[in-house]
This record gives structure tokens, C-alpha cells and sequence, in this order.
């Protein structure tokens, strides 16, 4: 492209900005945080809900980063587990010495310091996740790469009660070194993790003779989900508001550039300046890929549609009402850019019914909807 048509990127992602904490708790995964805070913060710790029994405030897998001074990303709950495991990280920022913990949720609802949730949380303590830093530099590279994979921990509780901690990075094309009879047990639910995009996190338990047997953790860490929204006018822009804070990474493109820029769109990731058509033709489409197209006109619709058909997207939306999405589809099918099934892969008229009818509740119904298809996915 060249002229008025050359694509302008504004990458504005967080990492581009000096990150501060209001930032990290946006941020998706903690462990891409590691590597930008690990020499501004003291006595760096990372906790992780390895188990959970009854009702808890948490899953296995969530994760929060504490230092000396207290929670810095994250989340393992909140409330009073939360508070607890803080005061707990604190002391383990001085010892760096990792731990495991389970707290009981069943205390008597009197007791207002706490939780009652009814259940078991089973922490990990890791107190020196920096030690590990060029692992999780590798883990943001693969991230920013688009590289999904998994973080592989061994945990063993030694004799003196000390927990030891080894980690290493796996993906498709990068696989652990160690030892066979570890890979053995693991490398096909590892392997079955990254074929099926499905990012559960896993603890197996391996019986080692003599010692205490070894705990392996998977930890799948997945670029996150792109949404493309075709259009930067009022739905496009609470969409992008919305798809920010739901964990997408957000591209918006319009031809105009009144609509198409960072003040107006101060939640994109990426903005491209375009003619909607070529714009949408070169943006990479696969099954980690949302596209919503609410353009001002029926030709830019046209255009934006077509190089999403058979294009292998997780989602494709199209707003409209009953008798232009009619109309399209005769006008699709008729042109042979879509078959009768390929049309019905569509999300058209877009968003889920929830009677809406104004500009914020059209996006409501929309980022409804698209969390609907990313969970049942999963």
C-alpha cells in the first residue's frame, strides 16, 4: 500500500509504558510481568493456587506476585486469603526460601476474621521466582511471538522441609531436558495441551524411590485472544473499551483518521489507518481470532466479510438488521464468496438478545457474546 492506503500502526500495549501497578493488575499473565520488575522490586515472590477442595475464591492456576511490601499483581482470591498469604509473602521475600500451604475456608461464620467459604486452598510459595528470570524472558519472547506453551515446574517438599523448585518452557517446537522417566509420564498431556489450545492447568504426582515423591505442575501460558474490529465508530469504540478489559488484544481499523486514533481508541492495542478490505485481507486469521465488523456502510461490511469466509477465525459478527443481513447473504451466496454453510458460521445479525438499544448495550451484547464462543472453546 502507499499514499493515504499505507496501514499506520499506534502500538500502545502496556509493556510499552513504564509499568507501574495499576498496570500489572491489568495485565493477563503474571509471569510476563516477571521480567520488567524483577530489579525495581524487593524480594520478588510468587504464590500459586496449586489445589482446591469445596468452595474456594480461586482456581488452580491463578497466581499473584508480591515484594517486600506487600501484593504487586495478581490475585489468589482475595479477601482474607489474600491478606494472609501477603503477610506469609513478606517473611518469604527474606528467607527466599520456597513453601506449600493450605489454608482451611471453614471457620465459623462469627469469626469475622475468616473466610468462610467452605472449602481447602492449597498455595505455592515460590520465593525467588527471579532466580528463574531468563526462563521467563524466554516465556514472554514465546508470548510476544505468538508462541503458546507450557511452564513445567518439578516441586519436591525435601527432608529438612525446605521445597525445591526446577522449571523449564515447552512448547511445540522446544522440548524439556529432563529426565525421560519425568517425560514420560507427562509429555503426552503436555503434548495433548498444546495440539488443543485448551489452557487447563494440570498437577500430576510421580513416586520417586527413597524420596518424597515429585510433584509436576503445567502451567499453559497462551498469547491472548485477538479481536478485530472492523470499524472505529461508537460500537467500535465501546467494543475496544470492552475487549481490553475482558483479556483480548484489541486491533481496530477504519480508513478515517479522525475515528481511527489513539485518543479516540485509548484501549486498542493496535490501530491501523486503511481501507477496511485490503486491511482485513493482511490481518492473520486463526482460532485464537475474534472479528466483529460494524462499519458505517453496507460496502465496507462487503469488504471486511469477505476475506474472513472459510478464513478459519474463532468468531466472525457482522452487525446489521434482518433485512440487510438478507440481503447480504443472497448477495454472498449468489457471487459464490460463501457457501450456504460457511454463511451460517457467521454471527449475523450480531451479539447476543438482550434488547438493545443503545450504542454501550449493542457492545454489551456483542462482548457477551464473544465470551460465550471463547469459554465454550475452551
Amino acid at each position: 500500500m502507499s499514499g493515504d492506503n499505507k496501514v499506520t500502526l499506534w502500538n500502545i500495549r502496556f509493556t510499552q509504558y513504564k509499568l507501574n501497578e495499576a498496570v500489572y493488575r491489568k495485565m493477563k499473565n503474571i509471569f510476563l510481568i516477571i521480567p520488567e520488575i524483577c530489579h525495581s522490586h524487593s524480594g520478588l515472590v510468587l504464590a500459586t493456587v496449586t489445589g482446591t477442595k469445596g468452595s474456594t475464591p480461586q482456581k488452580p492456576g491463578s497466581s499473584a506476585l508480591f515484594d517486600s511490601k506487600g501484593l504487586v499483581a495478581g490475585t489468589i482470591g482475595g479477601g482474607i486469603v489474600e491478606g494472609r498469604i501477603t503477610e506469609q509473602a513478606v517473611e518469604f521475600s527474606k528467607t527466599k526460601k520456597s513453601d506449600w500451604i493450605t489454608f482451611h475456608l471453614d471457620n465459623d461464620i462469627s469469626n469475622k476474621e475468616e473466610a468462610i467459604c467452605g472449602g481447602d486452598i492449597t498455595i505455592l510459595i515460590d520465593g525467588d521466582p527471579c532466580r528463574h528470570l531468563a526462563l521467563y524472558k524466554e516465556i514472554k519472547d514465546s508470548i510476544s511471538a505468538k508462541v503458546p506453551g507450557i511452564l513445567i515446574s518439578l516441586v519436591r517438599r525435601e527432608e529438612d522441609g525446605n521445597v525445591a523448585l526446577e522449571r523449564q518452557w515447552m512448547t511445540s517446537d522446544k522440548y524439556p531436558l529432563f529426565a525421560s522417566e519425568i517425560m514420560d509420564k507427562i509429555g503426552p498431556e503436555a503434548s495433548d495441551i498444546l495440539s488443543s489450545f485448551v489452557p487447563e492447568f494440570s498437577q500430576t504426582e510421580i513416586p520417586i524411590q527413597g524420596k518424597k515423591p515429585l510433584i509436576v505442575l503445567l502451567e499453559p501460558v497462551f498469547p491472548q485472544k485477538q479481536l478485530v474490529i472492523a470499524g472505529a465508530g461508537h460500537i467500535g469504540k465501546a467494543l475496544s473499551h470492552l475487549g481490553k478489559m475482558l483479556d483480548f488484544d484489541v486491533t481496530v481499523i477504519d480508513d478515517r483518521k479522525e475515528f481511527a486514533n489513539k485518543e479516540n481508541l485509548p484501549d486498542a492495542d493496535i490501530i491501523i489507518v486503511s481501507e477496511i478490505g485490503p486491511a482485513m485481507t493482511e490481518i492473520r486469521k486463526g482460532r485464537d481470532t475474534y472479528i466483529v465488523i460494524v462499519t458505517r456502510g453496507h460496502n465496507d461490511d462487503t469488504e471486511a466479510l469477505k476475506p474472513c469466509i472459510g478464513s478459519g477465525a474463532a468468531y466472525v459478527g457482522m452487525i446489521g438488521s434482518k433485512v440487510k443481513v438478507a440481503r447480504m447473504k443472497d448477495e454472498f451466496i449468489r457471487n459464490m464468496w460463501a457457501g450456504e454453510e460457511q454463511w451460517k458460521q457467521i454471527y449475523t445479525p450480531v451479539g447476543l438478545d438482550i434488547k438493545s438499544r443503545t450504542v454501550e448495550e449493542i457492545a454489551l451484547s456483542i462482548a457477551a457474546q464473544l465470551v460465550l464462543t471463547r469459554n465454550s472453546a475452551n
